[in-house]
């Protein structure tokens, strides 16, 4: 059995969701000790560029330049998973595999569809995933039930207010590097591949100036930004920035 327990789960529809939204947190917290994990959906065979063995190559190595602990890949169809029983099972399995305290997952509502129907049915399997009577199995044992204490859902290609800002102050360049990792989707001058909406100069930019325009308002260089399920609190306003 499994005995490798994270503290923090990234959870995205596609290979490389993670990395364009919320690379800069599991970056910093993995430098901070932090047993990090990613676990992609689907293997983004739908892509215009590139192919699914190409996305499983540039996965890997995105993993790496993050310092991830594990890396899993779900195999759902791209474009074509939906919101119910037998994926939410699928989720589950591995919420209940390794226990994460927090989940990162993707945007409530965003540009592409298989966002929206990733980040609701990653939200509803870490809740149901806490439901005991829920049976699950790995390698022929039943699994204990295990719920996040926090859902976070990260920002994608439609700008959204955020509920939280997390600094990433000196993580930006590594988070650069992990979306460098997919070089058949991103910008690169010499690629003979069609053009897409995310293989221009300008959304690899945006990266940056995102996380830069967000830093602006905590006052710090860079920061992503996060939607809530639940009202965040601290345990003092000075702990507040």
């Amino acid at each position: 059995m499994n005995n490798l327990k994270l503290d923090i789960l990234a959870i995205g529809a596609h290979p490389d969701d993670v990395e364009l939204s919320c690379a800069g947190v599991l970056a910093k917290e993995a430098a901070n000790g932090k047993i990090t994990g990613i676990l992609d959906l689907t293997r983004g065979e739908l892509g215009t560029r590139g192919t699914a063995d190409i996305r499983d190559q540039e996965a890997a190595a995105a993993a790496k330049i993050l310092g991830v602990s594990v890396r899993e890949n779900l195999g759902f169809r791209d474009g074509f998973f939906v919101n119910d029983e037998q994926h939410q099972l699928e989720i589950i399995k591995i919420i209940r595999k390794y226990r994460p305290e927090i989940v990162l997952c993707n945007a409530i509502y965003d540009r592409h569809p298989d966002h929206g129907i990733g980040s609701e049915l990653t939200s509803k399997s870490c809740f149901l995933s806490g439901l005991r009577k829920i049976e699950t199995k790995l390698e022929g044992q039943i699994q204990e039930a295990w719920r996040p204490k926090q859902v976070y859902h990260y920002i994608q290609w439609q700008d959204m207010e955020p509920d939280i800002l997390i600094d990433i102050t000196g993580h930006l360049d590594t988070k650069i590097k992990s979306v460098a990792a997919y070089s058949s989707q991103f910008y690169d001058p010499n690629s003979k591949e069609p053009e897409t909406p995310i293989s221009n100069k300008n959304f690899f930019d945006s990266i940056k100036y995102r996380a830069a325009n967000l830093g602006r308002y905590l006052g710090t260089e860079h920061a992503e930004g996060f939607k809530s399920e639940r009202y965040p609190g601290v345990n003092s306003i000075f702990d507040l920035k």
